[in-house]
């Protein structure tokens, strides 16, 4: 029985493990904190991924190795990959952790992105605000994700504030100053390429976010079928560009009729958590089989899905159930603010049916608010 070891802990680690059960796999996870929910599904091995005698235990107890969370070191990733066969190949992590480095693949692959300048010192940053304009927003170039490490400027009065806010991180990893996207849409392909070079994408995916988090995605996205393809052969040049295995999102602003491309995500992704009972194969089905080396399954969508992020605590699951099409996934986490604790999907076979559902639930749980965009969309 082959078994494979997750670097990172979380939701996502959990339910890959819950989704190799079919397959007869077994999982081994590596976390920093004892409480890593993955551990109640699977053997946790506690420890600094920088650890090399941590490292050491976590290899001798698996065959081969992936990751769940895109800020594992890429070091310990390349020491590991020594080891075990590991994918994706430490060279997306590394450069997924770093936002220069990214946009500079990106450029270099003829995929368009907002505008955007590194930053080193306060001086930097007025002149990059100069050359951007406003709005714009500060980010370190590594360690950012749901929007952490962030700091939008609206005006240029504003940079003493952003420097002070993020200009310890100049010296630690970077900064980078990107040109503020009045998008109309965010979108993210989720694709997925085996270790033989097939490439598939589930359906697009659009999405909605609070403060940076994700709050909803709904798929198929209606968009038309020539920006799917752009968006889809955007993400096919970066698998073949990184030699990709295994699933990664790659996440877009839709602007004018075009994409410009915000970041990738080289792992499952929560966007495409409605795949689990939207799709012919979910996310996490279709990673292990790229990183084992099967063959990959169908990604067809089975009507129209809507997936709801809990943030925080999570709401009585009642009116979800309740729904035919409803399916709740609770991630078993200490509530805690601004934390993703679980998630619901809610399925139907047209767009009507799935706006009346979205409703019901929205108004039995207080998430009228939540849920308005997404209804919006479907009945336009």
């Amino acid at each position: 029985m082959t078994t494979i070891g997750i670097l990172g802990g979380g939701q996502l680690a959990r339910m890959m493990a819950l989704a190799g059960a079919p397959l007869g796999l077994r999982f081994s996870v590596m976390d920093t904190s004892a409480e890593a929910c993955a551990g109640q599904f699977a053997p946790l091995v506690v420890g600094d991924y920088r650890d090399r005698a941590t490292l050491e235990e976590f290899a001798s107890g698996i065959d081969i190795a992936t990751f769940d969370f895109e800020n594992v070191p890429a070091g310990s990733a390349e020491w590991l990959s020594r080891r075990v066969p590991l994918f994706p190949d430490p060279r997306a992590l590394g450069t997924s952790q770093d936002r220069l480095a990214e946009k500079t693949l990106l450029g270099e692959l003829g995929i368009p992105v907002p505008g955007y300048v590194a930053v080193d010192t306060p001086a930097g940053l007025e002149a990059a605000i100069a050359r951007l304009g406003t709005p714009c927003i500060l980010k370190t170039r590594r360690l950012g994700y749901d929007g952490k490490g962030q700091f939008r400027i609206r005006a240029a009065a504003d940079a003493a504030a952003a420097w002070e806010a993020l200009g310890a991180q100049a010296a630690a990893g970077g900064l980078i100053l990107e040109a503020f996207v009045p998008f109309e849409r965010e979108l993210s392909v989720v694709a997925v390429r085996g270790r033989d070079g097939e490439f598939r994408t589930w359906p697009l995916t659009e999405n909605w976010h609070v403060d940076g988090v994700l709050s909803a995605s709904l798929a198929p996205a209606r968009v038309s079928p020539g920006l799917e393809a752009r968006a889809v052969g955007h993400a096919r040049a970066l698998a073949e560009a990184l030699e990709y295995v295994g699933v990664f999102a790659l996440e877009l602003f839709c602007l004018d009729g075009g994409l410009l491309a915000n970041e990738l995500a080289p792992r499952v992704h929560n966007s495409g958590h409605w795949t689990i009972e939207g799709a012919e194969t979910s996310q996490f089905g279709n990673h292990l089989r790229a990183v084992l080396g099967l063959p990959l399954g169908a990604t067809r969508a089975l009507g129209r899905a809507c997936m709801l992020n809990w943030i925080g605590e999570m709401p009585d699951p009642v009116a979800v159930l309740a729904e035919p099409g409803g399916h709740w996934h609770d991630y078993g986490k200490t509530p805690r603010a601004g934390r993703k604790v679980g998630h619901a999907t809610l399925r139907a076979d047209d767009d009507e049916a799935l706006a009346a559902a979205l409703e019901r639930v929205g108004a039995a749980l207080g998430r009228e608010a939540q849920v308005a965009p997404v209804v919006a969309r479907l009945r336009e």
